[in-house]
């Protein structure tokens, strides 16, 4: 048997987790900013966990098995089932509202393309516990600035509600509104024929295909697409839904983030859960990669999982989407794996040895980022090896050096060598280093 990875899974070399974690640490500066604390729920639930939230249907893409118990057990697909679970058990009396973030691996069974996995990570939140305007728009404006952290700017935040289009779907007569939702959520990936023939199939009229897609086309600067929303939508609810939308935007202007939103009445969002405001974050790009994350507000999920009626908002970063994204732009900083300080004993003496270990210590506990010779090779290979790993400092420990309570510092790019106190070498490379 051929050992190899899992189709849909990739392995992280030490240059891909470097830049990473250096993603995931600007995200989670952000998230932390806004008062929002780190959660991690188990890998695998039950999978009757995910069928309440979305039914059969979804078991099509779950990672689905029975374990030695028999029970019937699933990977996580998402994390926000996973983290409503929890608020059930144990938090629906906590003070309100609660806000968790999360960074973690998630598994959906589908078939691999560009930026889409089987095994996938995000960084998301959910603020528990707040039906109010101002918890959609903390969200989003959380939303926006966690990519304005990785330095994305060239991203708008799209905006739309769901409940606009459950009563688009009303107008159109058109019982299935989630068969609908479903239908318009997949529109970015069909070609426009394709789409056309998709609504036919679902059973609308010729008068009813042009209305949807009118609707999609709809988007742009709040302040023009909104006006036009009154036009089309007349119900109370609506209405009073309209005017929801005009708060949020106005709050997101006074968070600072407003450069970045738009209204597009054409986003449905794949989760049926979605009850109100639903969004999601586009950057132009010559990649294929399409939405780089989204969220909205679930005000019926906690209910169904058996908890008491509570409002919930959030979102989800897509992770392997956006690295590709800021690696295209040159947004990542280049990945350094390497010491700044190389320490090599000359000669095998178990008093250099020693020695070297004991400068390599005092450098570590100094945040010097150091290492040491552990493969005994001689001078001029350890040498080499440093010079091939671009190392700026190499301490050099000599036994005549060493007599005298001496060491040996060399200038890897100029050649440069002095004769420092061992007492004194960590405080002549902090110098150096800038430290």
């Amino acid at each position: 048997m051929k050992v190899e990875r899992v189709k849909g899974t990739r392995d992280f070399l030490p240059e891909e987790m470097a830049k990473r974690r250096w993603v995931f640490e600007r995200i989670r500066e952000v998230f932390e900013r806004y008062n929002f604390h780190e959660v991690l729920t188990p890998t695998f639930e039950y999978t009757e966990l995910f069928k309440l939230r979305s039914g059969e249907e979804v078991v099509k893409q779950l990672y689905a098995f029975l374990d030695k118990g028999g029970r019937d057990i699933s990977l996580r697909p998402d994390m926000t089932s996973s983290v409503a679970r929890l608020y059930v058990s144990a938090f629906q009396t906590a003070p309100k509202p609660i806000k968790w973030y999360y960074m973690a691996n998630m598994f959906r069974y589908e078939e691999p393309q560009s930026g889409r996995y089987r095994e996938f990570w995000q960084a998301g939140v959910e603020l528990i516990g707040s039906d109010k305007v101002e918890a959609d728009a903390e969200v989003i404006a959380l939303f926006t600035e966690s990519y304005l952290a990785t330095g994305l700017e060239d991203f708008t935040v799209n905006i739309g509600d769901r409940v606009l289009l459950d009563e688009f779907a009303r107008m159109l007569g058109v019982k299935d509104d989630i068969g609908l939702m479903r239908l318009i959520d997949k529109k970015d990936k069909l070609t426009k024929e394709e789409f056309v023939k998709a609504l036919r199939d679902f059973g609308l009229s010729e008068e009813g295909v042009e209305k949807v897609l009118s609707l999609i086309e709809i988007k742009g600067e709040p302040n023009e697409v909104l006006p036009k929303a009154e036009e089309l939508f007349t119900s109370e609810e609506a209405k009073a839904e309209i005017r929801r939308l005009y708060e949020l935007v106005d709050l997101l202007d006074a968070y600072g983030v407003s450069k970045w939103i738009r209204i597009d009445l054409g986003i449905a969002r794949g989760f049926d859960y979605y009850t109100s405001v639903v969004f999601e974050a586009i950057a132009p790009n010559d990649l294929g990669i399409g939405s780089i994350g989204g969220g909205g507000r679930y005000d019926n999920l906690i209910e169904v999982f058996g908890g008491k009626p509570t409002p919930a908002t959030g979102f989800a970063i897509g992770v392997e989407r956006l690295i590709p994204l800021l690696e295209w732009k040159g947004l990542i900083p280049e990945v350094k794996l390497r010491p700044d300080v190389y320490v090599i004993p000359i000669g095998k003496e178990v008093e250099l040895r020693k020695t070297a270990v004991e400068v390599v210590s005092a450098l570590r506990r100094a945040g010097v980022k150091a290492d040491v010779e552990l493969t005994g090779r001689k001078l001029r290979k350890a040498l080499d090896y440093a010079g091939r790993l671009n190392v700026p400092y190499v301490v050099l420990i000599g036994k005549r050096d060493l007599e005298n309570g001496n060491v040996t510092i060399r200038d890897m790019e100029t050649g440069e060598q002095r004769v420092v106190k061992k007492e004194d070498v960590v405080k002549e490379l902090v110098g150096a280093l800038g430290l």
